[in-house]
């Protein structure tokens, strides 16, 4: 807490009076940086391809400079998650299982106007965060696991594409 009252610039009380615990803050900072990894809520009835669409909501294509701001943050929240529980706890709760849902709810969406067909769109959310976020980190867990953002861009777009369409002949 001393370092957040310090960046922010206010005491340490101040910070206590706006948020009563470490959790309730980290809860408040998730909410935030859940903007900085999905573009969601989104208006309804884009007029756009769905592949589209998902490029921008996980923000495939971010500037370098925004890429560079997100991934220290979140970097800290994994090693923040393992190694205290309570954090690795609410980073479930309220950063992976809020966002999860939010996304639902898009594909939802989606489905009632007919562009997509499937009836579970939790575990479609799910299916589709795994293979964008896990492809985004690489499995050192690090932003340069690719070789360079062209290389990464065309593969989240290969997991969308294999997300809306299937990998069978003549899809």
């Amino acid at each position: 807490m001393d370092l957040v009252a310090s960046r922010c610039k206010i005491s340490k009380q101040t910070l206590y009076q706006l948020f009563a615990s470490k959790l309730e803050l980290f809860v408040a900072v998730m909410a935030v940086h859940r903007q900085s990894m999905l573009a969601l809520p989104r208006a309804p009835g884009a007029d756009m391809p769905i592949a589209e669409e998902l490029a921008e909501i996980f923000m495939i294509d971010i500037d370098e400079e925004a890429e560079r701001e997100r991934w220290p943050f979140i970097q800290a929240l994994i090693l923040d998650a393992q190694q205290f529980p309570e954090i690795s706890e609410a980073l479930q709760t309220y950063g992976v299982d809020e966002s999860r849902q939010i996304l639902a709810d898009w594909l939802t969406i989606q489905r009632s106007e007919g562009k997509i067909d499937i009836d579970d769109t939790l575990s479609a959310a799910r299916m589709l965060m795994d293979m964008i976020f896990a492809a985004m980190v690489g499995p050192s867990g690090h932003a340069n696991y690719w070789p360079d953002r062209e290389t990464r861009s065309r593969h989240l777009r290969r997991c969308i594409d294999v997300f809306l369409n299937g990998v069978r002949p003549g899809r």
